[in-house]
């Protein structure tokens, strides 16, 4: 698994209501994906680069998490090239549910 490749431990579980999990987590419907996590408190959603977590957690800003909303095709545990991985456009989830950009 990627996140473990990267020295991540990882605890997996399934949810059947992942919508609601969501909602409640404070992850907007336009930042779903197929993945949840919460790391260290902040909310992860979707294959988002090792980089922008580290960055994230580096920075701690006053936010929910990050997403990379949808399934794209290049990016961590999705194939493609894992030189360009790096490159995706990972968006941050704002305290009022808005998505803006997240330079990594």
């Amino acid at each position: 698994m990627y996140l473990q490749e990267h020295s991540a431990e990882v605890e997996t579980a399934d949810d059947p209501d992942r919508a609601t999990y969501r909602a409640d987590i404070g992850v907007p419907d336009q930042a779903a994906s197929c993945h949840t996590a919460i790391v260290e408190g902040y909310a992860l959603e979707g294959h988002i680069p090792v980089g922008a977590i580290v960055r994230l957690l580096e920075e701690r800003p006053d936010a929910v998490g990050l997403a990379l909303p949808g399934m794209p095709a290049d990016s961590p545990g999705m194939g493609g090239d894992v030189t360009t991985w790096e490159s995706q456009p990972v968006m941050i989830i704002t305290n009022d549910g808005s998505l803006q950009p997240f330079d990594y």
